[in-house]
């Protein structure tokens, strides 16, 4: 049986999209604690507490991309026509605890120029194709050139047409990785700590991408790794901004280190313009020119 989000959790993520604060008691689920720690939900309150949707984006992206979910309201009235279905995703998730199944063990690296490796300890060079990636299942016996960054992508459209992007890294043999499909047993991360490359992290320019930053990447890699600010960042915020990103979204301040210069710039930016921007305008623009 593949992974589904449960029914219950389903209509609670639909009533936090339609702007209803719901009890903490009412959202106990993996599932929740999960979009807690990527900065899509907010929990707060230290007797009633209360959970609440900051990140409309990140929370259709983690659907999407986790469960196959284009459309929340959707799912819920098939789920509900689907009565021995139901029966199945209650019995799945009665100790609160989603239940996953792994199909593949592993994630997808994509590069715009020949990659030199060692993979089972022989050197190797591994080559791209524009539109075609390839999943490094085997990651354990995968150790890059030293001077190779690791350029982790958080949406699935910038990984996809990295070819458009590549003004942006000039400065850097890249090799990229993307965050999703994501894994329980986060294989992408065992794997950045295993190796001894710099990582760089291209993800929104919001305080959700700053929270996804801090609590998936830096938080185990250290001084390794670094948030990625194109040239004439300011600017586009400025002219393609989204207020939204920046009056709906809230920074876990907890997770914030000091003296990271790229998050202090980047959070200067922000309340500067009370703007954010997505990552996908970069495919079509060019920051040099």
């Amino acid at each position: 049986m593949s992974v589904k989000l449960p029914l219950k959790i389903a209509k609670v993520l639909k009533e936090m999209s339609n702007g209803v604060i719901v009890g903490a008691s009412t959202a106990k689920h993996a599932v929740i604690e999960e979009l807690i720690a990527e900065g899509v939900l907010e929990r707060r309150g230290r007797v009633q507490k209360k959970v609440f949707l900051v990140n409309q984006k990140g929370l259709d992206l983690f659907l999407k991309n986790k469960f196959g979910i284009h459309h929340l309201p959707t799912y819920i009235s098939r789920m509900e026509a689907d009565n021995s279905e139901r029966n199945q995703l209650v019995a799945a998730a009665s100790d609160s605890k989603l239940k996953y199944q792994r199909s593949f063990k592993g994630f997808l690296i994509n590069a715009y120029e020949p990659i030199s490796c060692l993979y089972q300890g022989e050197e190797q060079t591994l080559e791209f194709r524009d539109g075609i990636y390839q999943f490094m299942a085997n990651y354990e016996a995968f150790v890059p050139n030293p001077t190779i960054t690791i350029v982790g992508i958080e949406n699935p459209e910038n990984f996809r047409f990295i070819h458009r992007q590549r003004y942006l890294f000039n400065d850097y043999r890249a090799l990229f990785v993307s965050r999703y499909p994501q894994s329980q047993n986060k294989d992408l991360i065992r794997w950045l700590q295993s190796i001894p490359n710099a990582y760089l992290h291209f993800g929104d320019f919001d305080f959700a991408g700053i929270n996804i930053y801090r609590q998936e990447y830096q938080k185990h890699l250290g001084d390794r790794a670094s948030f990625f600010l194109p040239s004439g960042l300011d600017k586009l915020i400025e002219r393609h901004g989204n207020r939204k990103l920046y009056n709906q979204q809230n920074l876990n301040k907890k997770a914030i280190l000091e003296n990271e210069e790229s998050l202090e710039r980047l959070i200067t930016i922000l309340h500067k313009h009370k703007k954010g921007l997505e990552q996908e305008i970069l495919i079509a623009l060019d920051t040099s020119t």
